[in-house]
């Protein structure tokens, strides 16, 4: 049976923890064997944890191990994921039991996707994507790698989301439009037009910040 290692034990790590535990009791054939950390007393305070083993830096993949990286900021995960697999680690994506996914939906390697998620037809997600509680993904949505997206967001039908895109909760993007890579969409935001590389936008409309 593969041990889980997750990369990062902070508050997202315990959220990631607990929605592959969901996805065990679903069925799930794993155990979870620790985080990797920098800091060790990062689950200080904190109850029914597994413990924190290593830096991710200190730590060489043993066989059997597979790993998650529950690492919200894209810069970091995307530094992070490279240095686990550039030693020989392997990624799986988890889909919490409570997502519905469409026909005909393809998933890339480390993604994490969350409780009640509705991902529709012919959605194509790239590689280390995370989706949060409650978003949902129209028919056609192409998402990049290293990409973020927040809990009880939107994207219409047709929306491409390039690499590195972080979407914060709540954001809503109409049929078709394009979120250049590495961009950020602040909570809450209605994206009405198409976002340019490496831009900032936030509000109803979503302006350039």
């Amino acid at each position: 049976m593969d041990r889980l290692l997750i990369i990062g034990s902070r508050g997202y790590g315990r959220e990631v923890y607990n929605w592959v535990m969901d996805c065990v009791s679903a069925g799930l054939e794993l155990t979870v064997e620790g985080f990797l950390d920098d800091n060790a007393d990062a689950l200080s305070g904190f109850e029914n944890y597994p413990p924190i083993i290593s830096s991710v830096e200190d730590y060489t993949p043993q066989e059997g191990d597979v790993f998650l990286c529950a690492l919200g900021d894209v810069k970091y995960r995307k530094l992070y994921a490279d240095m686990i697999s550039a030693k020989g680690g392997r990624f799986i994506s988890i889909v919490h039991p409570t997502a519905s996914l469409s026909q005909n939906v393809t998933i890339g390697k480390g993604c994490v996707i969350g409780r009640f998620c509705a991902i529709s037809c012919d959605v194509k997600i790239g590689d280390f994507v995370t989706i949060s509680a409650h978003s949902v993904l129209g028919h056609d949505v192409c998402v990049g790698n290293y990409c973020t997206i927040g809990a009880l967001s939107m994207l219409a039908g047709g929306v491409i989301v390039e690499d590195g895109v972080t979407l914060h909760p709540k954001v809503d993007i109409i049929p078709h439009k394009r979120i250049g890579q590495n961009s950020v969409v602040g909570t809450g935001s209605v994206v009405l037009r198409n976002v340019k590389p490496d831009t900032t936008v936030f509000g109803v409309p979503a302006k350039h910040i």
